[in-house]
C-alpha cells in the first residue's frame, strides 16, 4: 500500500515537471496550446494527489494533516488547488508558473523524503530514483542547451557567409537565419526550467543523502551559474529585443559556461559522480 501511494505520487510529479515546463513557456512566450496542455496534466495532477490525500485518509482513520509530511503535502493539494482555479477563471500567467514551481518543490519534498516511510527498503529506492530523476532532467536540458549551441553556430557562419556575399552549395544546405535563431531560441526556452527542476530535485536529495551539504560546492556554484546565464540570454533576448548575431554570440559564451562548469567545476565537486 506504502509503495503504491508513493508511486502515484512519483507519476503527479513526472508530469507537473512537464506541466511546470509548459506554463514557463506560456510565461515567456503567450502560447495558448502549451496554457491549455499545461491545464491539462495540472488537473491530472490534481486528481492524483486527491487519490492519495483521500487514500491516506482511509488509511489512517483520519484527515492527514498532524505531522509535518502531511501538513506538507495538504499545502501542495491546496497550490495545486488554487492553480487549477487561477487558471481557469483568471488571466495570471505569472503567478500560477511561480505558484506551480513552489508546488513542485513541496511536492518533491513529500514525496523523497526518507523519514516518513516505515520501510526502510522504501526510503533507500526512492531517494535512489530521485537522484535518477535530477540526472536525467539535467542530462535532458544539457542536451536542448547543446543544440541551441549549434544552431546558434550554424547562425554565425551563415551570417559570415552572408555579410561577404560568399554564395555556394553550403550557404545552401544551411537553414534561414530566422529558423536558425527560432530553434536555438526555442531549445533555451526548454531547457532552462528543466534545468531548474532538477536543480530543485539536486537539492532536495543533497539534502537527505549527504552529511554536509555546501551551496559553494564548485558543482553547485557552476550550475547555479549556468542557470544565471542561460537566463540572462532569455532576459535579453524577450525584454531587451536582442536579436541575430549579438543573441547568437551570447548563446555561444553561455554554452561555454556550461562546459566549464561540466567538465572543471565536475571533477573539482565534494560529492559529484561519487556521493552516492
Amino acid at each position: 500500500m506504502e509503495m503504491s501511494l508513493t508511486r502515484i505520487n512519483e507519476v503527479a510529479i513526472i508530469l507537473y515537471a512537464i506541466c511546470v515546463l509548459l506554463y514557463f513557456i506560456d510565461f515567456l512566450h503567450i502560447n495558448r496550446k502549451a496554457k491549455r496542455a499545461a491545464f491539462w496534466l495540472l488537473s491530472i495532477v490534481w486528481l492524483l494527489q486527491t487519490i492519495f490525500l483521500f487514500a491516506r485518509m482511509f488509511q489512517t482513520g483520519r484527515f492527514p494533516v498532524l505531522n509535518v509530511f502531511e501538513g506538507l503535502y495538504f499545502y501542495t493539494w491546496v497550490l495545486v488547488t488554487l492553480s487549477v482555479v487561477l487558471n481557469k477563471f483568471l488571466r495570471a500567467e505569472f503567478i500560477i508558473f511561480f505558484t506551480n514551481v513552489i508546488g513542485f518543490i513541496m511536492m518533491s519534498l513529500h514525496t523523497f523524503a526518507p523519514t516518513q516511510y516505515v520501510s526502510a527498503a522504501v526510503s533507500s529506492q526512492l531517494v535512489s530514483e530521485l537522484l535518477l530523476i535530477h540526472i536525467t532532467m539535467a542530462i535532458l536540458s544539457y542536451g536542448a542547451f547543446s543544440l541551441s549551441f549549434v544552431f546558434s553556430i550554424l547562425y554565425t557562419f551563415q551570417y559570415n557567409l552572408l555579410k561577404k556575399k560568399k554564395w555556394g552549395k553550403r550557404l545552401l544546405r544551411i537553414e534561414d537565419l530566422s529558423k536558425l535563431d527560432h530553434m536555438s531560441y526555442v531549445l533555451n526556452v526548454i531547457g532552462v526550467p528543466m534545468l531548474l527542476l532538477s536543480l530543485i530535485l539536486g537539492s532536495i536529495w543533497a539534502y537527505i543523502k549527504l552529511d554536509t551539504f555546501f551551496w559553494y560546492d564548485t558543482k553547485v556554484f557552476g550550475s547555479i551559474m549556468v542557470m544565471l546565464v542561460y537566463s540572462i540570454y532569455l532576459y535579453m533576448r524577450i525584454v531587451k529585443e536582442w536579436q541575430g548575431k549579438s543573441v547568437a554570440l551570447l548563446n555561444i559564451a553561455s554554452f561555454l559556461v556550461l562546459l566549464i562548469n561540466f567538465f572543471l567545476f565536475g571533477s573539482l565537486s565534494r560529492f559529484h559522480f561519487w556521493g552516492s
